[in-house]
């Protein structure tokens, strides 16, 4: 080594030891001074709260009582003319070292006696406000914002905030008597924490609900130093329940014991990442929307790997659903930006299918409890959704069977269609009457019997791959779904006639998750399976839908309105049946005193439906409107019908069924006359609907209901040219939406 080399050491040696004496002196000032140095901080703090967020916060004392160790003694919060947030009457917090040395807090130790931390809610304010109205520029804000949104990584947020979270819990806790309470006019509910302690990473807690109300337990293991926890909660000799909740929200939520664990926290190739697990036992659950009853979940659990990149977050694939004794493999992502996009998959590879009967919940299924199948199942469902280009949304979904069988019958024999049978429509769920569906009712019509015509407008107008399809048309519910998703509400459905006739004939009338959910899977049954044939299931459909109050069945619909029988009725009579399918008792709405149609909607329906049975061959061509002249109301009935003002008999391609709807179901269908009436209806339509309008025995499949008006517009009103620009504009668009429609009904 040189001598200049030797020089240079001996120099960044005296200047590094000059930096570790002028350190050890500062720290040693600042040792001796720690209590002045903390009272400026807390006074500076102080003033900040008062000066940003309207708080009144106090500490009786503060002092140091080890190296990296505080104690505080009577703290308050009060929110400027609220109600107190929190009270403590004593803390101590250990801090630890080395976080220190890269600006981070992390806590070794917490001890805290006798605390209250309380939501109070009165009227519409809270005491938690100032978190929503921080005082702020308005316009530097808003630019601000602006500009931190285009810079946002969600990895670095998210990462930030775990790691803040996860580095103030301790390795070393002790709470005695901390409560947390929510307040408003109409309940309080409270969770005291009576101990809660973290001693050589066991965890033991026991806290009170309500008073006496309920004890429950948290125990299990926490590491913080590792990042991993396995904790679980249970009460002690009844479930862990809310009533709070099931009061404020008719919502019953039961379970015996929760478990949650963390596994990994990761940050990799710009994702942050967090893997976990979290399990339920005995789950119960009831609310009018899922079931009718209580629906038990005896297992269910997740093993869950958790990423957030720069613009999305997501479940990857690699996580595990267990429900019972099947597995599936779910995947999810959603973009924010540059557009927000949906993605979901769902995989379960094969399964043993009475594995899977075995493993749905008690009381969720009740047609199918009892069923015993033999064989595989394999469910794959893959959607994908840019909220910039809705109509091109992507959904795919199938169960595929390997050697799948019924062995048993569940709780209702599919198979008891085939012969006569007992139908029972129901209004506002009470039965109306029994309807025979076999030959000894003589109003019953078989299929062959039925006129050719109306056989082929209803399958046009509602479901004309009714005869090709099982049971599902994937197509009708890609447009569904962006048709409603362009709506921002639920417009239109996809249901088949095959899902209206099960949802009808074997399951309940509740509108609820559940009923859904079974009424795929018995469609899925009784089609794949060819439990009923296609001709009989058509054949029983036309014979108990509701054509009008109290009428039910083509064969008392051809005589009521036309004093007919169903072979004789003509293509205009039939697409007039086909058009008061979805609104049955707003039919005679649809004449004049003469007996003759109206022109407005009607004839533009005619046209439409005839067109396409044209061109399928199905009916000869016709300039005129396809039988619309023709119809003539039977006699007896005209008297019932109300005189319309012809100034305003206007004739559309949007037909009624874009504008009326008598049911109130909650289901959508596949027929153009559906998608019409539940694509372009208002809102106030919903808010009107009459009580004899709010039938749910038909079995329809629109999505909202809405009410049919027959008011003539004011004769004074007089529109601008900016608004019949608009209309021409609006009416452009439903015909746009028409033909997107009508390539989902009929490919």
């Amino acid at each position: 080594m040189t001598d200049r080399q030797q020089k240079a050491l001996r120099i960044a040696g005296w200047i590094f030891l000059s930096i570790f004496l002028l350190a050890c002196v500062g720290a040693g000032v600042a040792y001796f001074k720690r209590e002045s140095l903390l009272k400026t901080a807390l006074e500076r703090g102080i003033r900040k709260a008062k000066r940003d967020y309207h708080l009144d916060v106090r500490i009786g004392s503060a002092k140091f009582t080890g190296l990296s160790s505080l104690a505080f003694t009577d703290i308050s919060v009060v929110p400027e003319q609220r109600d107190s947030l929190a009270r403590i009457q004593r803390v101590e917090l250990a801090v630890r070292f080395w976080p220190l040395l890269t600006g981070k807090i992390g806590l070794s130790g917490m001890t805290l006696e006798n605390g209250l931390v309380q939501v109070v809610k009165r009227d519409s304010l809270t005491n938690i406000d100032f978190l929503l109205h921080k005082k702020r520029d308005s316009t530097a804000t808003a630019d601000r914002s602006a500009e931190s949104s285009q810079r946002t990584n969600l990895a670095d947020v998210t990462e930030n905030l775990i790691d803040n979270i996860l580095s103030k819990i301790p390795d070393d806790l002790n709470i005695s008597n901390l409560e947390f309470r929510a307040m408003d006019t109409d309940d309080t509910l409270s969770l005291l924490t009576q101990t809660a302690v973290i001693k050589d990473e066991d965890v033991a807690s026991t806290l009170k609900l309500n008073g006496n109300q309920a004890t429950w337990h948290v125990t299990g293991t926490a590491d913080p130093a590792s990042r991993e926890y396995n904790l679980a909660l249970y009460a002690e000799g009844k479930p862990i329940e809310l009533p709070y909740i099931q009061k404020k929200f008719n919502l019953k939520l039961q379970a015996d014991t929760l478990r949650a664990e963390l596994h990994e926290v990761d940050r990799s190739g710009g994702e942050f990442r967090l893997e976990g697990a979290g399990s339920v036992q005995n789950l119960r659950i009831n609310h009018p929307a899922i079931a009718r009853a209580d629906v038990l979940v005896p297992r269910a659990a997740i093993d869950a790997h958790l990423f957030v990149g720069e613009n999305y977050v997501g479940v990857d694939s690699s996580s595990t659903l267990h429900l019972g004794e099947v597995s599936a493999h779910p995947f999810l992502k959603y973009t924010l930006k540059p557009t927000k996009i949906y993605e979901a998959q769902l995989h379960t590879g094969p399964m043993d299918a009475q594995a899977l009967f075995n493993s749905f919940p008690q009381g969720l299924f009740e047609s199918l409890e009892g069923m015993k199948v033999s064989g595989k199942l394999r469910y794959d469902v893959d959607f994908q959704l840019d909220s910039s280009l809705p109509d091109s949304v992507k959904f795919d979904s199938g169960l595929t069977s390997e050697g799948f069988q019924i062995l048993q019958m569940g709780r209702t024999d599919f198979a008891a269609i085939n012969q006569p049978f007992i139908y029972t429509p129901y209004e506002k769920g009470k039965p109306v009457r029994d309807i025979v569906v076999g030959p000894e009712n003589p109003d019953y019509t078989p299929i062959d019997q039925i006129s050719p015509d109306l056989r082929n407008a209803l399958l046009t107008s509602e479901d004309y791959n009714f005869f090709t399809h099982k049971g599902f048309n994937e197509k009708a519910f890609r447009v569904s779904i962006a048709t409603n998703f362009k709506e921002k509400s639920f417009k239109r459905g996809a249901s088949t006639i095959s899902m209206q006739l099960v949802k009808n004939v074997f399951l309940n009338r509740n509108k609820t998750i559940s009923r859904k959910v079974e009424e795929i899977l018995i469609v899925w049954l009784i089609e794949n399976q060819h439990i009923i044939p296609k001709e009989r299931m058509y054949e029983v459909y036309l014979n108990i839908i509701e054509w009008g109050k109290n009428i039910y069945g083509i064969g008392e619909a051809a005589r009521y309105y036309f004093a007919k029988s169903p072979s004789e009725l003509d293509l205009g009579e039939s697409i007039f049946l086909a058009f008061v399918v979805p609104r049955p008792k707003a039919a005679l709405n649809w004449f004049v005193p003469d007996g003759t149609l109206q022109v407005r909607n009607v004839r533009g329906y005619f046209r439409l439906i005839g067109r396409i049975m044209s061109r399928r061959g199905l009916t000869a061509p016709d300039s005129g409107a396809y039988g619309f002249y023709g119809v003539r109301l039977r006699e007896g009935l005209r008297r019932q019908v109300a005189p319309v003002d012809s100034l305003f008999q206007s004739d559309s391609l949007m037909t009624d069924p874009a504008d009326v709807d008598a049911d109130d179901d909650s289901e959508g269908g596949t027929g153009i006359g559906n998608f019409f009436r539940r694509l372009f209806k208002g809102k106030k339509a919903d808010e009107k609907r009459t009580d004899e309008e709010q039938s749910t025995v038909q079995p329809e499949r629109r999505s909202t209901p809405d009410v049919i008006t027959n008011e003539p517009a004011p004769t004074d009103t007089v529109k601008t040219r900016k608004q019949l620009r608009q209309e021409r504009r609006e009416q452009k668009r439903r015909e746009k939406e028409a033909k997107k429609a009508l390539e989902a009904n009929n490919p």
